[in-house]
Formats: structure tokens, C-alpha cells, sequence
């Protein structure tokens, strides 16, 4: 009965040990990370790479404090950090995906194809990114969801950054009717550009004949704005040809089915 209690005591004393040590370490982890937050914010470095290394100074202080807890109880460090080595290579075998997430995530802040605040259109979702993390990018689209996407799909599937230029081009593309007047139907369109001063006038908005289609003419509208401005211009745009073609009869065609009764 003695030797239990003084088992018990012992057990109690060194899950005592470890449970203050993680406590302690946990809240040192929290004040270190947030320092290296706020250091690192005031240097020149982006948000997107300061996010990716406060997220893998985090996870390294973590493993720090996980091995000084089970050091203070008397466990073999260096066995413990073999034993965790090949573990690791045992792991990363089966783990090959984390770890091709920490590489693209790598590669993403070293070549910088985007960064934090950035519109990127990707794989049918278009929206700001709000952070690049160890395994994973977030992305706020412009329905207001958050998606998280691995960092993996980033950097092995074409993605389009549309703010890292000064200026994006809107491409339009309407149908009108071979009876219409194509001179008239240019000056409309480019009176009606001439409304919105969210296009720029340098490059000049164009308007192109396109292709001669089975059933009208296509018309090709192209503009410049600044990224920002995109999708207003081009709702704008989508709305008010449709408006200023009915108000000049300009005929937009659309296809016809005729149904013959053999009877």
C-alpha cells in the first residue's frame, strides 16, 4: 500500500510538472508569436510572408515546449528526438501532401505570385486572399464566404491575379442583328462608355466587329480600368447596352426554333 501511494505521488507529481510546463510554455509561445507579430509588421516585409512566419515560429515553439515538458520528467531528450526523426521520415512518406503544402507554401512567399489583399480567379472562386498559412491559403470571395484552399492547388493549377497590375481590360462581347446600322451601334456604344469615368481614356476603349455569326453580327467591346473597378464597369455595361439598344431599336437576335407539323 505505501509503495502505491508513493507511485501515485510520483505520478501525480511529474503529470503536475508537465501540465505547469505546457501551461507555461503555451502562454510564453502566445506573447512570443505576438511579438514577433508586431516586430515584423514594422519592418517592410508583407503581411503574407509575416502570417507564413509567425505560423511556422508558432509551430516550432510548440514542439520546443512539448520536448522541455517530457525533458523535466526525466525522458531521454536525444533518444526521444532520434526516435521522433524517424518517425518523421516514417511520416512524410505517408504525410506527403502536408508536406507538399509547406513547400508550395514556401514557394509562394519566396516567388510572390500573389500576396495578402490580392483578387486572384482560381478554379471557378474569385475573391481577395486573406491570409497564406503553413498548409493553406484562405480566400474571402466577393459573396462574402471564406474558402481555404491548400497551398498545393496554388501553386500546381494556373491561377489569374487581377490586382498585381495598374490596370485590367473588360471584354465584351454583344450580338446584333445584320439589319442593324454597325456605324450607329458603334457610336452608341462609345457614347455610352463615355458616361462611366471609371473607364480610362488611356488606353482607349475600343470597339471591334467581330465575328459573323449565324444569326447577327458580333460586336467586341474592350475597356481599361483600374483592377478595383472591374466588376462595376462591367455590370454596368451589361445593363446599359441593353437598355440604350432597345431605346434606338437596335435588335439583339437570338436563336429560333421553328417546330414544322407534317400533318
Amino acid at each position: 500500500m505505501e509503495q502505491f501511494q508513493v507511485q501515485l505521488f510520483d505520478f501525480l507529481t511529474k503529470s503536475l510538472v508537465v501540465v505547469s510546463v505546457m501551461v507555461i510554455g503555451y502562454l510564453v509561445v502566445k506573447i512570443l508569436t505576438k511579438f514577433i507579430r508586431k516586430l515584423l509588421l514594422k519592418t517592410r516585409l508583407d503581411q503574407t510572408a509575416a502570417s507564413f512566419i509567425v505560423s511556422v515560429t508558432k509551430v516550432l515553439l510548440y514542439f520546443i515546449v512539448a520536448v522541455t515538458a517530457l525533458g523535466t520528467i526525466g525522458v531521454n531528450i536525444a533518444s526521444l528526438i532520434t526516435a521522433l526523426g524517424a518517425a518523421a521520415l516514417t511520416a512524410g512518406l505517408a504525410l506527403q501532401e502536408c508536406l507538399s503544402n509547406v513547400v508550395s507554401g514556401l514557394v509562394i512567399l519566396i516567388n510572390k505570385p500573389f500576396v495578402a489583399g490580392d483578387i486572384l480567379e482560381l478554379q471557378g472562386i474569385t475573391g481577395k486572399v486573406e491570409c497564406i498559412k503553413i498548409f493553406s491559403t484562405t480566400i474571402h470571395t466577393l459573396d462574402n464566404k471564406l474558402v481555404t484552399i491548400p497551398n498545393s492547388n496554388l501553386t500546381k493549377n494556373n491561377i489569374v491575379n487581377c490586382t498585381m497590375v495598374d490596370k485590367r481590360r473588360v471584354d465584351l462581347k454583344y450580338s446584333i442583328s445584320y439589319d442593324s446600322d454597325i456605324t450607329k451601334v458603334k457610336g452608341l456604344l462609345y457614347s455610352l462608355i463615355a458616361t462611366n469615368n471609371k473607364v480610362m481614356t488611356d488606353p482607349e476603349p475600343k470597339v471591334y466587329v467581330g465575328e459573323h455569326l449565324d444569326s447577327g453580327i458580333q460586336i467586341i467591346v474592350m475597356l481599361w480600368v483600374n483592377p478595383d473597378d472591374y466588376y462595376d464597369v462591367y455590370y454596368f455595361m451589361q445593363e446599359k447596352v441593353k437598355l440604350i439598344f432597345d431605346k434606338n431599336n437596335v435588335t439583339i437576335p437570338y436563336p429560333h426554333i421553328v417546330v414544322k407539323n407534317d400533318e
